[in-house]
């Protein structure tokens, strides 16, 4: 009998099966975790970008159409991307590059979604016309790539949320020697 290889398309759907699978074996605690991350996401994106109006910040560009939906798309992701770092008292936390990947994606969230020209970094690299010229149009693109990282992070974290951890090693994991246990002679 022949082994057949599994191509991409095979691997990836997969991969989004074992973390749907992850995320439906969670307990309440991570769920209330997700739920409460997601709004502290939005109060801390939409605040200071002014979606939601305060005293303090302004906009002098109103919010576009598809602001709102990609601040909560990006809510919920990081939110189930959080809760995926809550672990029962055996466990430990790691870092991980999924962890660095949403991270990115929330700081890229709060550069799309936010006033073009209110944006510092954009209004001194460009001035005020290069911001509403280049920035704004690019703006878009950064909630897509934000939403990307973000569910990748998630799916990678749930897919492999089940494996088991393997030992650290002290040379990294290019090492090629082995410690061989001692073994007491007889």
């Amino acid at each position: 009998m022949q082994m057949r290889t599994l191509g991409p398309r095979s691997r990836t759907l997969g991969t989004v099966i074992a973390a749907l699978a992850a995320l439906r074996g969670w307990p309440l605690r991570r769920y209330l975790t997700a739920v409460v991350t997601a709004l502290i996401t939005v109060l801390v994106v939409a605040v200071p970008t002014a979606m939601i109006p305060t005293p303090i910040f302004g906009r002098e560009i109103a919010v576009t159409l598809w602001a709102w939906p990609a601040l909560l798309l990006t809510a919920v992701l990081s939110g189930l991307l959080f809760a995926t770092y809550v672990r029962s008292a055996d466990e430990r936390a790691e870092a991980t590059k999924e962890g660095r990947a949403g991270a990115l994606g929330g700081f890229l969230t709060f550069l799309a979604v936010g006033c073009p020209v209110c944006n510092k970094l954009a209004l001194l690299a460009l001035g005020y016309t290069g911001a509403i010229q280049w920035f704004a149009p690019v703006q878009p693109w950064l909630a897509v790539l934000a939403v990307g990282l973000l569910s990748w992070a998630l799916v990678k974290r749930l897919a492999t949320s089940e494996s088991c951890a393997l030992p650290a090693s002290t040379r990294g994991w290019r090492s090629r020697r082995t410690r061989v246990p001692d073994v007491p002679s007889a």
